[in-house]
């Protein structure tokens, strides 16, 4: 299982990740919102502006400062990682 850094050393498992979205969009601020109520949300903001909204499979909201781009940009590499590793494997 392969996590990944979203701020602060707080880690979230690639693999359960579905969205990863800016906060800026009225829809997404009301699934904030939603969230929040229902209970669903993971604020590892540390205080700081929400910069990157992360959903997860079990319909968890995470809440991260560091921006949507460079949470992707990690995903990325960490699949480039996981591709050359089962090519140097066969």
């Amino acid at each position: 299982m392969k996590f990944i850094n979203i701020g602060f050393g707080n880690m979230v498992a690639a693999d359960r990740i579905v969205a990863l979205v800016s906060p800026d969009s009225a829809p997404v601020k009301r699934l904030m919102q939603d969230a929040k109520d229902e209970g669903r949300t993971i604020d590892v903001t540390c205080g700081r502006r929400t910069r990157a909204v992360i959903i997860t499979d079990s319909e968890h909201v995470i809440l991260s400062a560091i921006q949507a781009e460079t949470i992707a940009n990690r995903l990325e590499d960490d699949a480039l990682g996981e591709d050359e590793e089962n090519t140097e494997e066969e």
